[in-house]
């Protein structure tokens, strides 16, 4: 029988996924909502 250890990551690690992912997430919806916002007007 093997032992598993889980390791959970660190606060630090976790918040700089979110940056790396949320950044150009937000960029890109940002872009959309301008774009969209000059076909209304």
């Amino acid at each position: 029988m093997t032992a598993t250890t889980t390791r959970t990551p660190s606060p630090a690690l976790i918040a700089l996924f979110w940056l790396y992912v949320g950044i150009p997430l937000a960029l890109g919806i940002w872009e959309t909502l301008l774009k969209a916002s000059a076909l209304f007007h």
